[in-house]
């Protein structure tokens, strides 16, 4: 159980609904952040598109559109992008493709205010220590788990790493005493 009340949660996400619901359901008040680099590519994709790939005013525009979603203005990134005149059908369906995707996702592309509280923007360093803590350990050569033992085996990597294994291995211990000796005294259970 996660003390909500006591640490600042934060979860970053692609465009997936799912994953957004999913969120929501486990932990109804965290903070949520549009992954920065995912949202980049959207942002990218629609100047190459509009404005020619590797071009100057391309990278101006992206430069521009930086600026003002870390300026937490969302809602006029997505005004502007809407008022563009596109120059061709397929910079047309960008444009209504970036529109939506932004839209849907405005309320979590503070990107400013989220890392002046200290919140990562990026997915990256989750992604590098899922790697690191659970791909490792578990995709072997020659590995095969039963997802249980696989769960346990990543609680405790992830405790050795984060500083909370001695705690953990305590409960554990705690839980372990009580059951055994609920076992041999049930009578005084």
């Amino acid at each position: 159980m996660v003390p909500e009340e006591t640490i600042r949660l934060c979860a970053i996400g692609d465009g997936a609904s799912r994953i957004w619901n999913r969120v929501r359901e486990i932990f109804p008040t965290i903070k949520e952040i549009l992954d920065f680099y995912h949202c980049s590519e959207y942002i990218h994709e629609l100047a190459n598109e509009q404005y020619g790939k590797g071009t100057r005013n391309a990278q101006e525009w992206v430069e521009a559109t930086f600026a003002r979603l870390f300026h937490n203005m969302a809602t006029q990134v997505i005004a502007g992008i809407k008022r563009m005149k596109p120059r061709s059908n397929e910079a047309k369906e960008k444009i209504t493709s970036v529109v939506r995707y932004l839209s849907n996702h405005k309320e979590r592309m503070n990107y400013g205010a989220a890392r002046r509280a200290g919140y990562h923007i990026g997915s990256g360093a989750i992604e590098s220590a899922n790697k690191f803590i659970g791909h490792v350990r578990l995709k072997r050569s020659g590995a095969w788990w039963y997802e249980t033992n696989a769960n346990n085996i990543l609680k405790f990597r992830c405790a050795k790493y984060n500083g909370t294994y001695d705690t953990m291995m305590e409960r554990y211990r705690e839980i372990n005493r009580k059951e055994t000796y609920a076992k041999f005294y049930p009578e005084q259970g």
